[in-house]
């Protein structure tokens, strides 16, 4: 199983990321798919989150309106758009999927948003 994600870097406050996440070893379309941060001293907290067939999805109330989670099941990848980007949004984002007892995770990749 494998969860590696890309797309981090360093964007200036308002500006814009789009983070993906390449999936390969499980049965991606069975599985819901998250996106969690973490932040230096802070818990892991979960950002978005989309069902395994992508017709629902929800977020955390910091980031409502400003991310968009999505997924590709042909592809096998969940993405994360993420715009009007602010200092608080700094963390290393992790990529997850999720299916009963199954929970697998990406090794993470960093964003920091700062002038």
């Amino acid at each position: 199983v494998q969860l590696v994600e890309s797309g981090g870097g360093l964007v200036q406050p308002g500006g814009s990321l789009r983070l993906s996440c390449a999936t390969s070893g499980f049965t991606f379309s069975s599985y819901h798919m998250s996106w969690y941060r973490q932040a230096p001293g802070k818990t892991r907290e979960l950002v978005a989150r989309i069902t395994s067939a992508g017709d629902s999805n929800n977020y955390a109330d910091s980031v409502k309106g400003r991310f968009t989670i999505s997924r590709d099941n042909a592809k096998n990848t969940v993405h994360l758009q993420m715009n009007s980007l602010k200092p608080e949004d700094t963390s290393v984002y992790y990529c997850n999927a999720r299916k009963m007892w199954s929970d697998y995770w990406g090794q993470g990749t960093q964003v920091t948003v700062s002038s």
